[in-house]
This record gives structure tokens, C-alpha cells and sequence, in this order.
């Protein structure tokens, strides 16, 4: 048999069990150490804890005083507004206050035409001179006109000369000297500002591509060249030109609709607050409103999917496949193929089939997973400010966030500007070396790699600080995941402690201590901050090992063959599992931290062994609750996408008149459902928390207590009914 374990010795948990007790002890007589819970003589002790894991406790503040420290180095020499602001060539920003630049706030290019070369993907710069310009240009020009321009009408140079480098009293200078000499743009083409930015202003007459009217123009050389060469030049230089009009579009869609957004997200919140409210009392019904709920939205979703489908049918294109029309910045495009909606029908149906099959084959268990419901209602329903604590998270995750991508940025602006030879045509053997924009002109390198540039590539130094700039950002990132798991566990730490104490209390709920959220988050804080360090250390280590192998493998994509694809593949794989694997553990962990107050690895341990001694309970109490409660989150995400659907799309004209002129209905619609998703997540993540611990909790109460008058049971009559007619609790013993 088991070896009974001693009970827990914090507030709210039994003690020592005292057959010949008379009744409660007086409060005024019972001293600070020592609490009376129980006519049954149970005494609670609640100062009987210690520091657990110090080294890993005293490794972890340092840590956060360093991150601290790195935060404040970085917003001394950091200059965000590198960010903000466009760069030229000379490094120099545009539209900043109190420079020459301060009204150039819109960057140009000279030749956008040599940003078609291969090292803009390599350098992340197109290999062509940068300058600050007041506005954009509004007219086809070229050098040579404005040559012959200028002889009788000096106001055209006027107007080109504000897009050269420095002004010139006239164009004197030849085209091959201009070229040469790097001073003016050869030519000048309509353009418009976008994200600070002069681009070519693009349009569509009659389904042909257009820059200001033009299809075929000259670029300045003497060569004749159509708005699709200009197009693809400008692609490279931002490849979300293409994405500017439906952003915009998105950007109107959540003009219109945001209130609608709000009322969904709303609508979510309470709609999950009324399931947890009403599963402690209709827990079976429930259960199946979620059932019938989930399969009726997949089956209206299949429904829909074939409707769309068949009308559809005849419709010209529509044949064509997603390979045939590649990648598409326009998402609808791919609403318009039949393959779509039959794909996403193919998906819905083997989704409905799991889903009937899952309840066919565990309808027995769940009669479990509906008892662990009631008792998770019930200690909801007896612990009601547990359901805020969700909130409280939500605030530390989002003061984390914001640090560490303040201080990324901070460290990615540190330094002074640098400047890197840039060849259009990379064939120059200074490639990449470092140069002086000043004297550019005049060194050997000019003479070497004619058409080479000296262009500004990125800010740093010559100084410690400036050469530990990547390490100080991959600490930045360390520390950023080491603290999301801490903040994560220490919740997880917090809502098992409260819950527990509701477990543990044998006279419900006049044993429950007073504020036993916040009890067991002081706790957790103060005891058992160096275990929650540690076990967030471990998930942060693998995770962060997971983003160096996505690292490696974006920056070696072309470089790889099948082989080692193939074992960045399992890599990947690994690692994803292992995650899963130590998050599990973790979990069960922070509920052992908290009832008996040991270190991370002999509380993991003992969760491990418990666990194993019952790992048919876990199979069919635990993970069968984990799959009703996924259903719950789909049941509120769904009700709220369904009636946005009917709402965006006008299905609702005689109860509700929804937003109208929408160009994409599905963007506030995916928000609503995400968002819906996400704040059910919340609710039901605080539930999904009360029943991992009333289960650790009900595994150690048939460990150490037999049911007898000296060793009761504390699991709840009705729980324990049900447990025992399915033969998973031993049968009570003769008194």
C-alpha cells in the first residue's frame, strides 16, 4: 500500500486529527500559529513554511536588476525616434525638430529602378541615394528635359532642383556627370507619400497598370521602360505597397464597426461569466447545450460552406485552384474559388465526425467530468474574486510586453550611425565594407566599383557597450520569457493555493479562510518565489532555444538541403513536445508548491508520482474535463461569431441593422471571434485551474485518508457518489 502522507500545513488545510476533542477551541485562546477550523477538532497551522529554492530566488532578482539596469542603459544611448522617423543615405532623420530635415519630413529615392537588384534582399537597402524632401514629385521629368527646359523657362529647375542633394544654380552638369557625381535623380516620376515615403502613385484604367496616366515612359538613360518595371522595382523596397489599399480598407471596416466589436466582446464576457454562474447548478444540462451548441455551429458552418459552394458553380474562375492564383494579398480572391469552400467543408466534417465520435465513446466518463463541474462551480461559487484574478495577469503580461519591446527598441537605435558600400550589382569586391559618405567620392572604392554607393545600413559603435548590443537584445528576450512564465505560474501558484483551501476545509464553507486568493498569492510570493522561478526557467530555456532554431532556420532557408530540413523538422517537433511535456508538469507542480510548500523538483516529483498512481483518474477525470471546457470556449466564440456573421453580413434587417458599406466583413468578424476566444480563454482558464486542483487534491485524499470517522474524506458527498459507483474510489471502511 501507499505510504500516507503527512497533510498539508498551511491555512485552510487539516493538520492533525483529534478523536477525543470536545469542541472548538475558543478563538481568544488559540495562538497566532494555530487556527480551529472544525468542530471535528482540526487544527491548522499556518506559519510551518520556509523558503523554498533561495539560490534560484536570489539568481532570479539579480536578473531583474540587471534587466532593470539594461533598460536604463538603453534609454540613454537608444534614440527611438530612428524609428519614427525615415533615414537618408547620410544618416540623417527626416523631419526632425531642429535640423535642416525639419520640414523634409518624406523620404526619396533617386532610381528606384536599381532597387530590382539582389542586395536589397541581402542588405535590406536599395543601392541608390536617400534624401529628405518637403513633398513628392507631381510630374513625369527627366534630366535632359529639364536641360532644354531650362533655356527658356527657369521656374522647371526650380521645381527639380528640390530633388537633388544640394541646390545648383543650373544644370550644367551632363547625365553621365550627374550619374557619376550622384547629385541629382535622373528622373523624377508622379508619386505620392506612403508610410513617409515617396512611391510611385499607381493606378488601374481599364485593368492596365498606370503611373500618372503613363504606361511607357523614360527613366532618364534614354531607355523606355512600362508602369509593371516600375512596379516590381517599388516592391522590393517595401513589399507591403501591394497592402496599402486593403489596409486602408481594414482600417475603415474597424472605423465602422468597432462599437460592434466592443458589444461582442462584452456579450463574451458575460456569456462566460453566466456558463461558469450556471454550472454548478445545471452542470449535465449545460453540458450538453454545449454539445448540441458546438455540433449545431459546425453543421451550420458546413451548411454554409456547401451553399457557397454551389453558387459557385458556373461562375467563371471559379474552377481555378489555390496553386493556380499563388500567393494574393487580396484574401477574397480566394473566397471566389470553389476549392476554398470545399476545403473548408472537408475540415468542418472531419471535425463534427470527432466531436460525435469523442462523445460516443466517452459517454460513461462523462458523468465524471459533469461531477468534477459542479465541484468547480461550487468552489468558484464559494471563491467568487478568483474569477478577477485572470484580470490581474492581464496587467503584469501587459507591463512585461511593453518593457521589453521598449528596451528592444531603445537597443536597436543605440549608436551612431553606420554606412556599408552598397553595389547595384554586387560585383564589387568592397561589398558591405564599412565607408565615409564625405569623402566617398574620392577614395579608391569609387574608382574600383563604379555605380557603388556609401549609404547609412544600420546604428551602432565601436564601444563595449555598442559591440554587446546583440547579446544585450538576446538577454532582453531571455529575461522577457523567463518573467511571462513567472507571472503565468505565479498565478497558476495563487488560484491552486485558494482552491485548495476550499478542498481541504471539512465544513463547507465555514473552514474556507478569509480572502483566500490573496492569502495564497502572498503566500506564493513569499515563500516559493525561487520555485516559481525556477520551473518558469526551465519552459523559458526551451522556449528560447525554439526561437534561436526558428532564427536559424529563416536566415539559412536557401542554404538548407532536404537532410537538414528534415532534422530542423524533428528539432522543432522535439522541442514543441518537450514544451507541452514541462508546462504539464509545471502545472501539477505549482499545485503541489502550494499545498505542502516543498522546493519545484521534490513538489514535481511528487505530482509525477501521485499522477502515475492514478493515471486512470487522470485519463478520465482530468483530460475528459480539459475537452468540456474546450468545447465551452468554442461554444461562446462561436454564439458571438454567428451573430456577428448574420450581423456584418445584413442577415439581421428586421431585429437589428447592422454596419453597412463594410469592404471586408470577415476582418471584424475573425476580431470578434478571436477576441471572443480569447476572453473565454480568461474565464475558463481560472475553471480549468479549480479542476486540476480538486483533482490533485482528491488524489491525495484517498492517499491519506480511508473514510472513516478518524480519516474522513473531504471530497463532497456528491462527487463522491459518483466516483464511487464508477468503482475509482475504494469502498469506505467499517467503523
Amino acid at each position: 500500500m501507499a505510504k500516507k502522507r503527512e497533510p498539508p500545513s498551511i491555512k485552510g488545510y487539516p493538520r492533525t486529527f483529534d478523536p477525543n476533542f470536545k469542541g472548538p477551541v475558543a478563538k481568544s485562546k488559540v495562538s497566532s500559529q494555530v487556527h480551529s477550523s472544525s468542530s471535528r477538532g482540526i487544527e491548522i497551522r499556518i506559519t510551518n513554511r520556509s523558503c523554498t529554492d533561495v539560490l534560484c530566488c536570489i539568481i532570479f532578482i539579480l536578473f531583474i536588476i540587471a534587466y532593470i539596469l539594461l533598460g536604463l542603459v538603453a534609454w540613454v544611448h537608444g534614440d527611438p525616434r530612428r524609428v519614427a522617423y525615415p533615414t537618408d543615405s547620410k544618416g540623417h532623420f527626416c523631419g526632425q525638430k531642429g535640423t535642416p530635415n525639419e520640414n523634409k519630413t518624406i523620404l526619396f529615392y533617386f532610381n528606384l529602378f536599381s532597387c530590382t537588384s539582389p542586395s536589397v534582399v541581402v542588405n535590406l537597402q536599395c543601392p541608390t541615394t536617400q534624401i529628405c524632401v518637403s513633398k513628392c514629385p507631381e510630374k513625369f521629368l527627366t534630366y535632359m528635359e529639364i536641360q532644354f527646359m531650362y533655356r527658356t523657362n527657369k521656374h522647371y529647375w526650380m521645381y527639380y532642383s528640390q530633388f537633388c542633394k544640394s541646390p545648383f544654380v543650373k544644370p550644367a552638369k551632363t547625365v553621365t556627370q550627374v550619374l557619376l557625381d550622384d547629385d541629382c535623380p535622373i528622373a523624377i516620376f508622379p508619386s505620392k507619400p506612403f508610410l513617409q515615403r515617396c512611391f510611385p502613385d499607381f493606378t488601374t484604367k481599364n485593368g492596365t497598370l498606370t503611373v500618372g496616366n503613363k504606361t511607357i515612359f523614360e527613366d532618364g538613360s534614354g531607355k523606355k521602360r512600362n508602369a509593371i518595371e516600375l512596379r516590381r522595382a517599388a516592391n522590393r523596397v517595401n513589399k507591403i505597397l501591394d497592402a496599402r489599399a486593403i489596409g486602408m480598407k481594414v482600417f475603415e471596416d474597424y472605423a465602422t464597426t468597432w462599437y460592434w466589436i466592443l458589444i461582442g466582446l462584452t456579450i463574451a464576457m458575460l456569456l462566460s461569466w453566466l456558463f461558469v454562474i450556471l454550472l454548478r447548478f445545471t452542470a449535465g444540462f449545460l453540458f450538453w447545450v454545449f454539445m448540441v451548441g458546438v455540433i449545431g455551429i459546425i453543421g451550420y458552418g458546413i451548411w454554409h460552406c456547401y451553399q457557397e459552394h454551389s453558387n459557385l458553380q458556373g461562375r467563371p474562375n471559379s474552377h481555378l485552384t489555390i496553386y493556380d492564383i499563388g500567393f494574393q494579398t487580396d484574401i477574397s480572391m480566394y473566397f471566389q474559388l470553389k476549392q476554398t469552400w470545399f476545403a473548408f467543408m472537408i475540415i468542418l466534417c472531419l471535425l463534427e465526425v470527432f466531436i460525435i465520435l469523442m462523445l460516443i465513446f466517452l459517454r460513461e466518463r462523462i458523468r465524471i467530468s459533469i461531477a468534477l463541474l459542479k465541484e468547480g462551480s461550487k468552489a468558484i461559487g464559494y471563491l467568487p474574486t478568483t474569477l478577477i484574478y485572470p484580470v490581474l495577469t492581464f496587467i503584469f503580461l501587459s507591463i512585461c510586453i511593453a518593457y521589453w519591446a521598449v528596451t528592444a527598441i531603445y537597443l536597436a537605435t543605440s549608436g551612431v550611425p553606420i554606412y556599408k558600400v552598397i553595389s547595384p550589382e554586387r560585383t564589387c569586391k568592397h561589398e558591405n565594407t564599412t565607408c565615409n559618405p564625405e569623402i566617398f567620392n574620392t577614395t579608391e572604392i569609387a574608382r574600383v566599383c563604379p555605380g557603388a554607393q556609401c549609404n547609412f545600413a544600420f546604428y551602432g559603435g565601436k564601444s563595449l557597450y555598442h559591440q554587446y548590443v546583440p547579446t544585450f537584445q538576446m538577454f532582453n528576450l531571455f529575461v522577457f520569457l523567463w518573467l511571462i512564465n513567472f507571472i503565468i505560474a505565479l498565478g497558476q501558484c495563487a488560484l491552486a493555493g485558494a482552491f485548495a483551501s476550499y478542498y481541504w476545509a471539512l465544513k463547507k464553507p465555514d473552514d474556507i479562510p478569509q480572502y483566500p486568493v490573496f492569502t495564497a498569492f502572498g503566500r506564493a510570493i513569499r515563500y516559493h518565489t525561487g520555485s516559481l522561478a525556477f520551473g518558469s526557467l526551465i519552459l523559458a530555456l526551451i522556449q528560447m532555444f525554439k526561437l534561436v532554431l526558428e532564427y536559424l532556420d529563416h536566415r539559412l532557408k536557401e542554404a538548407q538541403n532536404n537532410i537538414s530540413k528534415f532534422l530542423q523538422c524533428c528539432l522543432k517537433c522535439c522541442f514543441w513536445c518537450l514544451e507541452k511535456m514541462v508546462k504539464f508538469f509545471n502545472r501539477n507542480a505549482y499545485v503541489m508548491i502550494a499545498i505542502y510548500g516543498k522546493n519545484f523538483c521534490r513538489s514535481a516529483r511528487d505530482a509525477f508520482n501521485l499522477l502515475m498512481r492514478n493515471v486512470l483518474k487522470v485519463a478520465v477525470m482530468d483530460k475528459v474535463t480539459d475537452f468540456v471546457l474546450i468545447l465551452g470556449k468554442i461554444l461562446v466564440a462561436g454564439c458571438i461569431g454567428v451573430l456577428a456573421f448574420l450581423l456584418f453580413t445584413h442577415r439581421l434587417p428586421m431585429m437589428i441593422e447592422g454596419p453597412t458599406s463594410l469592404n471586408y466583413y470577415w476582418v471584424p468578424l475573425l476580431t470578434v471571434i478571436i477576441g471572443s476566444y480569447l476572453v473565454a480563454h480568461g474565464f475558463f482558464s481560472v475553471y480549468a485551474m479549480c479542476i486540476d486542483t480538486i483533482f490533485i487534491c482528491f488524489c491525495e485524499d484517498l492517499e491519506r485518508n480511508d473514510g472513516s470517522r478518524e480519516k474522513p474524506y473531504f471530497i463532497a458527498p456528491t462527487l463522491h457518489g459518483t466516483l464511487n459507483k464508477m468503482q475509482l474510489v475504494p469502498q469506505k471502511q467499517k467503523e
